[in-house]
């Protein structure tokens, strides 16, 4: 009897709806909750993820963080979006302070005398939820086109600072040597992958 009620129990809860948490969250990928406007980028909540390969044994990671810039959009015209995005190199990080020493030397980022890097939109093809955004990337002193492949994460209004709050994430790939930081090549790959996650506040 035991087993059959327990069997029982097992059964309904099994049957029973699941609650969303997602209605619970500020923000919903919902593109009516976003408003037009200027927003100012998030420091604290965006950042850019790279990798590369380590002479074929394992894939190095780090990011860039503490950004500054901001987004201009209208829902009504999505392509006509206009993005400018800062990062400092002060804001790199990674797990070995030894190897964060070392990125920052002239022999790659150089980053005394490279000390941000930029990226700026020059056009914006926007497709439901997702848009290729094109723009100039200065890095290292050099400035070359790149392609972002955005996704649109969620809208609404931040609890905490009260403010109307748009959230993107994007992929794209880059060659290191194309903008003078090809040492090491082919023993680290030159391609880098990046992930970007970008929070911008009204």
């Amino acid at each position: 009897m035991k087993h059959l009620s327990f069997a029982l129990a097992a059964a309904l809860l099994a049957a029973a709806p699941v609650a969303s948490h997602a209605q619970d969250m500020p923000g919903v990928k919902d593109a009516a909750r976003v408003a037009a406007g200027t927003y100012k980028v998030d420091p604290n909540h965006t950042q850019v993820v790279w990798s590369v390969d380590h002479m074929g044994f394992s894939t190095l990671y780090g990011a860039f963080g503490q950004p500054s810039g901001s987004l201009t959009l209208d829902p009504k015209a999505p392509s006509d979006a206009k993005l400018s995005i800062e990062f400092p190199m002060s804001g790199l990080t990674v797990t070995s302070e030894k190897f964060a020493t070392h990125l920052k030397t002239a022999e790659l980022l150089d980053a005394a005398k490279f000390p941000k890097a930029t990226f700026v939109s020059t056009k914006v093809e926007a497709s439901g939820e997702t848009a290729k955004i094109t723009g100039d990337l200065t890095l290292h002193g050099v400035t070359k086109p790149v392609t972002l492949d955005a996704t649109f994460h969620g809208a609404g209004a931040n609890p905490m600072s009260k403010a109307e709050t748009v959230g993107f994430s994007a992929t794209a790939k880059l060659k290191r040597s194309e903008f003078g930081l090809g040492a090491f090549v082919p023993v680290v790959s030159d391609e880098v992958d990046l992930k970007l996650t970008a929070a911008f506040e009204k």
